[in-house]
This record gives structure tokens, sequence and C-alpha cells, in this order.
């Protein structure tokens, strides 16, 4: 990719195990969590009785030059040169969607190769600190072991005192269960002291031109609290140990590294085929984050859960207006993850413990999913036309997706009973809150009571696929009772459409109308939402479109929601282009925030969230799965 990241993947695999380096290279500066907090690990190379630092801060070793780094959806490869020795470091999860015994298994790789100017060998040195298995270094004490697992040989490191699923937060990391650093055949094993920490070291000797494997992974023994019940990884579902998991990493090395760059590049190809080359970028930077900032488990009936962590945001767990942008990613690679994403909301929704007549807006504060802790379940608090409909939605999509409507047919009822609220409430919403609550409370929404008109035509959709023709009929002819309304009230009057009922010469991105373009239901004439999307230009600063005219902010996924509803591919590009720039651009070093200036690129808030998989809705789109009319 031409983009340069912001941040870059390195080791990617859940909300606690994802490593990203924070600068342009590699090597001078330290590789951390994803909230920013050191996750120290250092690599260097010796050849020539010469030590060259390629990953990583340390004192007195010379930098080798780094040359390049490339990046797509599952790898990140840094190449680095100098007299002595060229060294390609590629590093890869196998975040593969439709094999999620890999996907979940907790294990990355990096792949190291030498080739020394004169042919001798040459020394690779990786060094990983406690911080991997602590919150923070110091919190507690490590203990460390040799093992063997039958493929080769590495360093288990973890806390002393293990309490597994002891507390849950947002800015926090894992403090229970243990971290490998491990190699593929020998290696040198050992553990050192350095700047106040422990670190598990691991050296091997590598001949020229030939490659070192070297793997992280992390087993966190117990994975979720599910209303009570520990639950463990979807890898481990059957018992199966992590000396196992590491051994078929190293036996599926070969076949996977394939299997992972033909994703890749089959992502990447259908991206710019859609949308161009800025956005197959965009694509690759988001893949792996999206995935990492999820935990696949299974609930005490064996059915899939699959658990979003509001990252940099509180902390929630399964939100469902963090689900619901996120949802367009894998309605294209695995709609029943879409399914994982639900099934702790219908669970919770059908408690004592909810006492309302809508949707929850989450499930609990990762990794305790036990119930809402948003706002502690007071009705000022609530998002309750959002959440509704974002629930009608995401389970039209998913029927759609599956072409199996059997999930929703199980919680009709409870469906029918959200779009009863979208009805009473949806035609001009009160003074409450949206996704984007940053903003604040709003009443007479424009764009939320565009998401009552998609959630109710989206249940007249399932209501179609389980043939039941009176219902399908009562919620189609909803949506387009209050679509007529929309239309009349929330028009400027110059083609474009308002924040608010009630204010006029506003506006507004106006995404949530997307799905009436993808469900193929014409809802809207295509002049209305034609004007809409020419209309937006006129307020684009250098970083793209603000969210609305209240601020200069932005939304990553809502901004690319809003380009979809463009009739012609040129019209999207423009849209992408400078949120393109924004990430290739901005002092804000993290993992892709979701919320930053158009005006100077800079962060507001969030990263590393999972509704970066809203940028693939224009690939969904494209690929026309969702299309019913």
């Amino acid at each position: 990719m031409k983009l340069r990241p912001p941040a870059t993947p390195l080791i990617t695999v859940d909300p606690y195990f994802s490593i990203w380096s924070m600068a342009d290279k590699l090597n001078g500066s330290t590789v951390r969590h994803w909230t920013g907090s050191p996750n120290t690990m250092i690599g260097t190379v010796t050849t020539g009785g010469k030590e060259y630092l390629f990953m990583g801060e340390a004192k007195g070793i010379e930098q080798i030059p780094q040359i390049t780094c490339e990046v797509d959806a599952l790898s990140t490869v840094y190449t680095f040169k100098n007299d002595a020795i060229t060294l390609v470091a590629a590093f890869m999860t196998p975040l593969l969607p439709d094999d999620l015994d890999v996907m979940t298994r907790p294990v990355s790789y990096l792949e190291i190769k030498c080739i020394t100017a004169d042919g001798s060998p040459a020394q690779v040195k990786i060094a990983a600190s406690e911080e991997l298995c602590l919150n923070l270094k110091g919190e507690g004490s490590v203990v460390t072991e040799i093992v063997d697992f039958m493929g080769g040989w590495g360093v288990k490191m973890g806390n002393t005192e293990q309490k597994p699923l002891w507390r849950s937060g947002d800015n926090v990391r894992i403090d229970w269960g243990y971290f490998y650093l491990a190699s593929a055949g020998a290696a040198k094993l050992s553990v050192c002291d350095m700047d106040d920490m422990k670190f598990a070291q691991l050296e091997k000797d590598v001949a020229s031109g030939e490659t070192a494997l070297i793997l992280f992974a992390y087993d966190d023994v117990e994975s979720m609290e599910y209303f009570g019940a520990h639950l463990k990884s979807y890898w481990n579902r059957e018992g199966a140990c992590i000396k196992c998991a590491l051994k078929a990493a190293v036996s599926q090395y070969e076949q996977l590294k394939v299997r992972a760059k033909e994703f890749a590049d089959r992502l990447y190809a259908d991206a710019k085929e859609a949308g161009g080359e800025k956005y197959a970028d965009l694509l690759s930077l988001a893949w792996r984050q999206v995935i990492a900032a999820h935990k696949v488990v299974l609930d005490t009936d064996g059915e899939i859960l699959f658990i979003s962590k509001e990252c940099f945001s509180n902390g929630c767990a399964a939100t469902v207006d963090v689900s619901y942008p996120s949802i367009p990613m894998f309605l294209l690679y695995n709609p029943e993850l879409v399914l994982g994403m639900m099934r702790p909301i219908f669970k919770y929704a059908a408690t004592e413990a909810w006492p309302f007549d809508f949707a929850p807006h989450d499930a609990g504060q990762y990794p305790l999913v036990n119930g809402q802790v948003y706002n502690n379940v007071k009705i000022e608090g609530q998002m309750p036309v959002e959440e509704c409909g974002n629930m009608l939605v995401m389970a039209a999509a998913a029927s759609i997706a599956l072409k199996d409507a059997s999930f929703a047919a199980a919680h009709v009822d409870t469906l029918n009973g959200w779009a009863e609220y979208l009805i009473k409430y949806g035609v001009d919403p009160e003074h409450q809150l949206c996704t984007d609550d940053f903003a604040g409370h709003l009443a007479h929404n424009c764009n939320l009571s565009l998401k009552a008109i998609s959630g109710l035509m989206g249940l007249s959709i399932i209501h179609e696929m389980l043939g039941n023709t009176g219902l399908q009929e009562k919620y189609e002819t909803a949506a387009r009772d209050i679509a007529a309304v929309w239309v009349k009230n929330a028009a400027n009057g110059d083609g474009s459409y308002r924040l608010a009922f009630d204010r006029p010469d506003t506006f507004s991105m106006k995404y949530n109308a997307v799905w009436d373009k993808l469900f193929g239901t014409k809802i809207f004439d295509a002049c209305v939402m034609g004007s809409e999307i020419a209309s937006n230009f006129k307020h684009f600063n250098p970083y793209g479109m603000p969210l609305d005219n209240r601020a200069t902010y932005t939304k990553s996924d809502w901004l690319v929601w809003t380009a979809t509803l463009a009739a012609d591919k040129e019209t999207f590009e423009r849209f992408i282009e400078p949120l393109w720039l924004a990430y290739h651009l901005s002092p804000s070093r993290v993992p892709m925030t979701d919320w930053y200036d158009t005006v100077t690129s800079i962060q507001r808030g969030f990263q590393h969230r999972t509704v970066q998989g809203g940028l693939f809705i224009k690939l969904l789109e494209w690929k026309g799965i969702m299309k019913v009319r």
C-alpha cells in the first residue's frame, strides 16, 4: 500500500494481545499495546561480530537502516539493510475469517530472513518484556519456564498471582494467563533482567539466505465471563492446550502464509475495483484491527459469541452501536459472526434486569459480559431509536447474507416489539442520544429517523423471508410512510437535508440511508440522496466532511457509508481521498482512529475500534449480496 499507516500492526489477536509500531520505523521506538502502553520487545541481529538493532529501542546498539515497510491485510514486512546484512522481518497473523480454528488461535508469526554480505551466518535475538503479561511493568512479579511443544521450544512467562477475569475496563491490559516467546525448531532460550523488568529471550542462528520462524502466543486460560459463566476461547473449546496450538502453528505455517497472501491480494483487488486504490489501502489497514478488537467464544449452549470491545471509548462489550457499523466486513466474509454479535443482546434483553421496551446499548464491560453498564441502565442515558434500528438492520442483513432467516425467526417477537417502538417514536425522535453520543443529546434528529426507516424495512424483509405477508406489508408500509414525512420535514429547500427537523439550513451525514441502496428497496427516490450527496461537497475540509454542522470532527465509518450513497465510483473516490490523506498525514500515531478533526487530521478520540469494519460497506454494496429487490 502507498498509505503511511498512523500505526503499523505487528501482532493482532484480540483486545489483550494486540501490539503495534507507532512510528515510521520499527527500530528506534518502543513497540506498544494498542492502548499506547509499552509492550517492549527488542530485536537484534549479529553478523561479523557486530550487533545491529532492527526492533524496539536499545542503548548502545547501532540501528540497521529500515529500507521499506509493506503492509497488507494480514502481514507487515520490514526490510533493513546495511553493508553487512540485509534482514527481512515479516509479521503475520492468519486472521482468516472462514477458518475460525486458525483465526482464533492466539499465535502470531515473525519470519526473519538474513542475507549477509560475506555469506556467513547471523544470529537473531528477540527479547520480550514482562509488560506483555502484566497491566504495567512491576505490577506483580512474573514466573518463567522453558517449554518444549514438539515442534520447537519457547519461554513461558506469566503473573505469579493468577486471577482470571478479575476485572474489566478500557485502558487496561491482561495480567492473567501466559505469554509465550517461541521458536520453530531449536533455539537458545533464557530469561534476563533489563530496565527493571524481566525479559524472555530467544537466540537463533540463521544461515545466510535462510529464515528463522519466531512465534508469539498468549494463553489467557479463561477468556470471557458471560452472565456468570467463565468461557474459553473458540480455539480451545474442546480442551486443546497452548502447546498443541504452537505445534499446529509451526506445522501449518507455510500453507497459512500462502493462504494469507491469497486472501490479502484478493481483498485488495476487490476493494480497488469497487472504490479505488486509496480505498483498498484503507481496507487492508483496517482488517487486523477490526478482528483484534473482538474475541470469539462459545456460550454454554455451544453457540458462537463474537464480543467486541469499545476500545478507548468506555470498554463496553457487545455494544450494539459499535457492532452495527462493523457488520459490512463480516457480512462479506463470515455472517455467522454477525449472529455472534447479536446473541448477547437478545439474551440480556430477555432478562428481568432489562426493564425497557427497546433494545439495550451493550451487554457488559470487556471481558465481563453480564449486562449493560452504559449509563447504569438509567432511562435518560439510553439510545432507544438507535439501538432498536440497529438490531433490526443487523438481523435483516445477516438473514440476507446467510439466505436463512431462522435466527431472526427465533427472536421475532422481540424484533416486532422493537419495531413497534420505532413506529411510535421514529418519525420524529425525542431528545435522546444516538451512536454519535459524544455530540450530546439531540431532538428531532433526521439521521436517527433514517435509522428507524431502515430498521422497519429490514424487519419487513425478514418477514418476507419467513412468508409472513401481513407483517411484511405492515412494516414496509410504516417505513415508506415515515420516509414520506422525512422528505418533507427534513428538506432545506435547496436539495440538501437538515441535521434536525427543527433546524433549517443545517447539515449532517445521512449514513443510515445506505441500507435503502444496499437492499434495493427504493424507499427514497434517487434524486433525494443524489441531491444530498451533491450538497455534501460544499462542507468538505482538507481531511473530509464533518459529521454535521456542530463541529469540524468526523467519523471514518460514517464518512464511507455516506460516500457509498454516491451514484458512481468517481464521486465515491472524492469522499475517500481526504480520509486516506487524514491517516497518511495525521500526527496522531495510533491504530486507526474513527473520530478525528477534518481541519487538522488530529485524533479527537477512539482508536483500535471495531467500527472500522464499516469501511467495507462500499465493497459490500459492490458485491451486491444485500440486494433483495
